[in-house]
C-alpha cells in the first residue's frame, strides 16, 4: 500500500469538516490536491471513502473504518514528533471529561479505573450534566472530551464521535408474565400490556424510537427517571419495560427476578460514544484517554 501520511491528513480533514473545499482550506492546500489524494486512497483500497451530496460529503462504511486507522497513524506520528513519554508516570496534567448520569453510572467507572491505574499522575475531573450542556462545554473548550449517548448530538457540525458501545434493546419482564416462556415475540403481542418508560433526557431519543414502532403505546402506563424503580415495577409484574442491555440486572432491589427478552422486531440500539471538538489538537492526557476508551469498545 502506497498511501502517504500527507494523504491521510487530507482525508481526515475532509472527513471532519464533511467538505472537500473546507478540508482543503483547513490544511492550507488546493482543493484539487485534496481531491487527488482521496481518489488515490480510494483506488488503493478499491472502494469509495465518501458519498457525495449537494452540501458536501459523508463517510461511507469503508470510509469510517479507514478514518479510525488513519487517526491512529497520524496520532502516533504526532507522538513521535512531540516526544513520547518514557513511562506512564511522566504523563501528567488535568483532563476534564463530560458525561451524562447514565454514562457515569453504567459505563464510565471501569474505564476511569483502568486509565487512572495506567496514568496515575493525570488528574481526571468528571463533569456530569445534561447532554446539551456537555456539548456546549465541549464547543467552548471548557472540557476536553465527553462520553455521551449518540446519535442525537445537537451540534454535529462542531463535534465528532466514535461509537464505543452499542447495546441492544430488550423487553424486561417478571418470570410470572404470560410471555416469559417465549424466546422472543413481536411488539404487536405487547399491545395490551402496561409498559413502563424511562424518563431520562439522555434516553428519550432511543425510547421514543421504540414507542413509534408500537403506536398503541405512545403513552406508557408508567414513567420513572429511576432505573431501580423500573426494576421494582417489572419485578412485581406491574408492567414491561424496553431498555438497553447496559442497564439490565437480573434482580430488583427487593430481590424480585427480572428477565430480558428479545423482540422479533428490529429495534434501535443504545449507543454510547466518545465525543470531541473537531480540529482540536488534544493534549497527551486526552489522546491517551481516547485510546483507552476505544480499547474498551464493545459492539453487542
Amino acid at each position: 500500500m502506497n498511501i502517504t501520511f500527507r494523504q491521510m491528513r487530507y482525508f481526515i480533514a475532509v472527513a471532519e469538516i464533511r467538505s472537500i473545499s473546507g478540508g482543503a482550506a483547513s490544511v492550507g492546500i488546493s482543493q484539487s490536491a485534496v481531491t487527488d489524494a482521496i481518489r488515490f486512497i480510494e483506488a488503493e483500497l478499491g472502494c469509495e471513502m465518501f458519498a457525495r451530496h449537494a452540501r458536501g460529503v459523508i463517510l461511507t462504511r469503508e470510509g469510517q473504518q479507514f478514518l479510525r486507522h488513519a487517526r491512529k497513524i497520524v496520532d502516533a506520528m504526532n507522538d513521535i514528533r512531540g516526544g513520547i513519554a518514557q513511562n506512564s508516570d511522566e504523563v501528567s496534567g488535568t483532563l476534564k471529561v463530560g458525561a451524562t448520569p447514565t454514562v457515569t453510572g453504567y459505563f464510565l467507572p471501569d474505564l476511569l479505573a483502568r486509565y487512572r491505574q495506567a496514568f496515575p499522575s493525570v488528574k481526571v475531573a468528571i463533569v456530569e450534566e445534561k447532554s446539551d450542556y456537555i456539548e456546549h462545554m465541549l464547543v467552548n473548550g471548557e472540557i476536553d472530551l465527553a462520553i455521551l449517548i449518540v446519535p442525537g448530538l445537537t451540534r454535529p457540525e462542531a463535534l465528532d464521535h466514535d461509537v464505543l458501545l452499542r447495546s441492544d434493546m430488550r423487553v424486561w419482564m417478571a418470570p410470572a408474565h404470560r410471555l416469559s416462556d417465549q424466546e422472543s415475540f413481536s411488539l404487536a403481542e405487547l399491545a395490551d400490556e402496561p409498559l413502563i418508560d424511562i424518563n431520562r433526557e439522555e434516553l428519550q431519543l432511543v425510547s421514543s424510537a421504540v414507542w413509534q414502532r408500537q403506536p398503541v403505546h405512545s403513552r406508557p402506563a408508567y414513567r420513572s427517571a429511576s432505573v431501580e424503580a423500573i426494576r421494582g415495577l417489572v419485578g412485581t409484574n406491574a408492567g414491561l419495560a424496553i431498555l438497553p442491555d447496559l442497564l439490565y440486572r437480573p434482580w430488583s432491589l427487593d430481590g424480585d427476578r427480572i428477565l430480558a427478552k428479545r423482540t422479533r422486531d428490529q429495534l434501535p440500539t443504545f449507543d454510547i460514544g466518545l465525543v470531541w471538538r473537531r480540529l482540536t489538537r488534544q493534549s497527551e492526557a486526552a489522546t491517551l484517554f481516547m485510546e483507552a476508551a476505544r480499547g474498551k469498545r464493545v459492539l453487542r
